[in-house]
C-alpha cells in the first residue's frame, strides 16, 4: 500500500524488560479500511492494538498516523489526535449511566455533546432508548455498543477494536460485526483483532495473521479465507469455505 494512513513499523513490543511479545510486527491501514488481525492465541494480536494506543512499550519501531509519529504518545493524546480503542475487557463504566458514559467519552470536547450524541445514536439507536440506565444493566451486546459508541464520540479517524465479539451470544456477534462493517464504511478508519477469524476475514478490507509475534501472512479478507495454509493453521475444518 501507498502512503498508508496508520502504519505500525517494524514493531518490537513487550510487558516485562527482555520479553518481547511483537518481535517486528508491520501493518498498514488506509483511510476507510478495515483491517482484521487474527491468529493463535498468544500470537500478539491485542499487544499490537495495545501497542499501538500507547498501552504497551514500544522498544523498537515507530507508529505513524497521516506521516505524524505517534509512537508511545499519552492515550488522552492519541484520542485528540483522533485515534480510539475499545479494550476487551472493562471497557465501560458500570456504575455510570448511558448517557454518562458517552459523556465520558467526549471530555476533551464537551460542547460538541448534541451534535455527536446524535451521530453515535443514529448508528447505536439503543443507546438513546437506555440513556438514563445504568451500564452494568446491560446486555453483553448492549455494553459493547456502549464501548464502541464511547470511542466515537470523539469523532475518531481510526479505530482500534480488540476482540469485540469476545464472549457475546452468535446473535450479538452478529450485531457487533455488522456495526463494525458499518463504522468502517462510515470512512473511519478500523483495525479489528478478532478470535472469530472466519468472520473477522469475511467483513474486513485486508487481513493480517500474526504468529509468535511475527506476521505470517496478509492479504485481502477473500484471499485469506481461502488460503489453504491459512485455513488449515489458523481456521481450522470450520473454516473451510465451500
Amino acid at each position: 500500500m501507498s502512503n498508508p494512513f496508520l502504519f505500525a513499523d517494524d514493531l518490537i513490543a513487550g510487558y516485562l524488560p527482555g520479553v518481547d511479545i511483537l518481535r517486528g510486527v508491520t501493518l498498514e491501514l488506509g483511510e476507510g479500511e478495515l483491517v482484521g488481525i487474527i491468529g493463535p492465541n498468544g500470537a500478539g494480536k491485542s499487544t499490537l492494538v495495545k501497542a499501538m494506543f500507547g498501552l504497551v512499550e514500544v522498544r523498537s519501531g515507530t507508529v505513524t498516523l497521516a506521516d505524524d509519529d505517534i509512537t508511545s504518545l499519552a492515550a488522552h493524546e492519541l484520542v485528540a489526535r483522533g485515534v480510539g480503542y475499545v479494550p476487551q475487557r472493562a471497557n465501560v463504566f458500570p456504575s455510570l449511566t448511558v448517557e454518562e458514559n458517552l459523556r465520558m467519552g467526549l471530555y476533551l470536547r464537551p460542547s460538541a455533546w448534541t451534535e455527536r450524541f446524535a451521530a453515535v445514536t443514529e448508528l447505536f439507536p439503543l443507546l438513546a432508548e437506555r440513556s438514563t440506565q445504568r451500564a452494568g444493566n446491560l446486555s453483553g451486546g448492549e455494553r459493547q455498543m456502549l464501548a464502541m459508541g464511547r470511542a466515537l464520540m470523539m469523532d475518531p479517524s481510526v479505530l482500534l477494536l480488540d476482540e469485540p465479539s469476545a464472549g457475546l451470544s452468535p446473535a450479538n456477534q452478529d450485531m457487533v460485526f455488522d456495526r463494525v462493517r458499518h463504522i468502517a464504511d462510515s470512512g473511519v478508519s478500523v483495525v479489528m483483532v478478532e478470535q472469530n477469524a472466519r468472520r473477522c476475514l469475511i467483513i474486513c478490507d485486508r487481513g493480517y495473521v500474526l504468529d509468535q509475534g511475527t506476521n505470517a501472512y496478509t492479504g485481502t479478507g477473500e484471499a485469506l479465507l481461502h488460503d489453504p495454509k491459512v485455513v488449515d493453521l489458523y481456521l481450522g475444518t470450520l473454516g473451510r469455505v465451500e
